[in-house]
């Protein structure tokens, strides 16, 4: 899902929140996306959690990524959390 925060956020313009089924394929979306943003010249700022606490965090300025569990999305439920937002894309 990516959500355009930009009206209702002052630290980012958008957030990007996605789901790993297991710790290999946490990491595995993780180092596809910076890999890939490398290429384009954008450069990571930040980054929190490890695919084992089932929550990853990265910071690109403008684009929040957010990498979760199923169990640790289903809990902090950012979706909701930022309810007040505009959904861009959303994939199931």
């Amino acid at each position: 899902m990516m959500l355009d925060t930009r009206e209702i956020c002052s630290f980012a313009d958008y957030f990007v929140i996605c789901s790993g089924e297991t710790r290999r394929q946490i990491e595995a979306i993780c180092d596809e996306i910076l890999g890939v943003l490398k290429k384009e010249g954008t450069m990571l700022r930040r980054r929190e959690g490890a695919p084992g606490s089932g929550w990853m965090l990265m910071d690109f300025g403008d684009v929040i990524v957010h990498i979760f569990a199923p169990a640790e999305r289903d809990y902090y439920q950012l979706e909701k959390l930022w309810g007040k937002a505009t959904p861009l894309i959303r994939i199931q």
